[in-house]
């Protein structure tokens, strides 16, 4: 065991038949609660942008920059994790996070708006990779479909209570006094993460190569996962502007729906990848995101707003654990950081697209045509996954 991981390693990692021990336990709580800040600041700040002079362009920035900011950070965090340990790896970026989005209620520029949001996505980058994983290093691996499904949920949990929370405060709080109290969120997750066992051993002496940026076995799932992720920058940066726009009322609602979408796909989406495989799981996840979409570009009223949050949750958590399990399954087990960085990288990298160039597109072509345009993303992930399908039965 001591030449298969770096530096550190969760304690009792490959012992246990359990997915719920102490440990992933410990790493799970404290993703939620490192998600429930994030997902709190995800509805409040186009509201924050909108509030310091900013427009939909600008609105689009702000979310691509983080996305990209964690994006260049994540091949550097998934070395670390390897040759620094788990445990420094994810207090270094929970601890980034805290700071960076506490310094947010004294910020009144967009320019140290801009700045700060990129020091975020450091630490964003470097949090979730490391949390990653050690989920992945805790999990049975006949058990990794299901395990990070469970491990999901505490993302999905999170953001269920987080962008309703996020918009009911900033109705009767300041954008100040709501930035602190996700720091103090981030704070209560590196406190849980302190509390995680680790077992010393000696890292992997394996040459490290210079441009050594993705582990290539994680390519085909991660690129399938960035085209739709492509999605979340539409609709975490414009849906609630867009809604109000269509005088559809209840986005608060909308997350909600979603969030329980996902929680409910997590109860079979798992351990239905751990039985039949990904083939199982991906296509009718993905037809329910372009449906998702479609009903987005329409939004006639409440209900199919409704409705577009149902489906995509649904659709959304029945594909994303099932990629990530995939995109760790080929790997060797001293690349799983790098996997999992190359995962995370390609879904930063999608949301960030997304963000930006949906801000183009709803500055010159109106909101409706972002969520049309999604559907086409998506269905393009669906052609290309039938290519990959079709080379590794050839």
């Amino acid at each position: 065991m001591s030449q298969s991981m770096a530096k550190d390693s969760p304690q009792g990692q490959f012992q246990s038949d359990k997915i719920w021990t102490k440990d992933f336990t410990l790493i799970v709580l404290s993703n939620f609660f490192i998600f429930l800040g994030f997902q709190m600041t995800l509805p409040t700040l186009p509201l924050f942008v909108e509030e310091l002079g900013g427009n939909d362009q600008l609105i689009g920035i702000v979310v691509g920059i983080f996305t990209f900011s964690a994006l260049l950070v994540r091949p550097f965090a998934g070395k670390a994790l390897e040759t620094r340990g788990r445990r420094f790896v994810y207090a270094i970026g929970l601890s980034i996070f805290v700071l960076s989005v506490g310094s947010y209620g004294l910020i009144h520029s967009l320019v140290f708006l801009f700045i700060m949001r990129m020091v975020q996505g450091v630490g964003w980058g470097y949090s979730t990779t490391a949390s990653g994983t050690i989920a992945t290093d805790l999990i049975p691996v006949h058990k990794r479909g299901e395990g990070m499904g469970y491990y999901g949920l505490s993302g999905n949990i999170a953001l269920a209570i987080g962008p309703t929370l996020g918009l009911a405060l900033a109705g009767k709080i300041s954008f100040t006094q709501i930035f602190l109290i996700c720091a103090v969120l981030g704070l209560v997750a590196l406190i849980f993460s302190s509390l995680i066992h680790y077992k010393k051993v000696e890292p992997v002496n394996i040459p490290q190569k210079k441009w050594d940026l993705f582990e290539k076995t994680a390519i085909p799932p991660s690129l399938l996962l960035f085209f739709i992720t492509v999605t979340f920058g539409g609709i975490a940066s414009f849906l609630p502007i867009y809604a109000t726009q269509n005088d559809v009322s209840g986005i608060e609602w909308y997350f909600l729906f979603y969030a329980l979408a996902l929680l409910l796909s997590r109860t079979f989406a798992g351990k239905l990848y751990d039985k039949k495989g990904h083939q199982a799981v991906f296509i009718p996840g993905t037809a329910m995101v372009i449906i998702a979409m479609l009903l987005l570009w329409w939004l006639p009223n409440s209900p199919i707003l409704f409705l577009a949050g149902i489906m995509y949750g649904l659709g959304f958590g029945t594909v994303q654990p099932a990629l990530q399990a995939w995109s760790v399954k080929d790997a060797p087990v001293h690349r799983r950081g790098m996997a999992n960085a190359t995962f995370f990288s390609f879904f930063d990298l999608g949301v960030g697209i997304g963000a930006i160039c949906f801000g183009q597109i709803a500055f010159f072509f109106g909101y409706s045509s972002i969520y049309l345009i999604s559907a086409v993303s998506v269905f393009v992930s669906i052609l290309l996954y039938l290519i990959i399908l079709r080379k590794s039965r050839g």
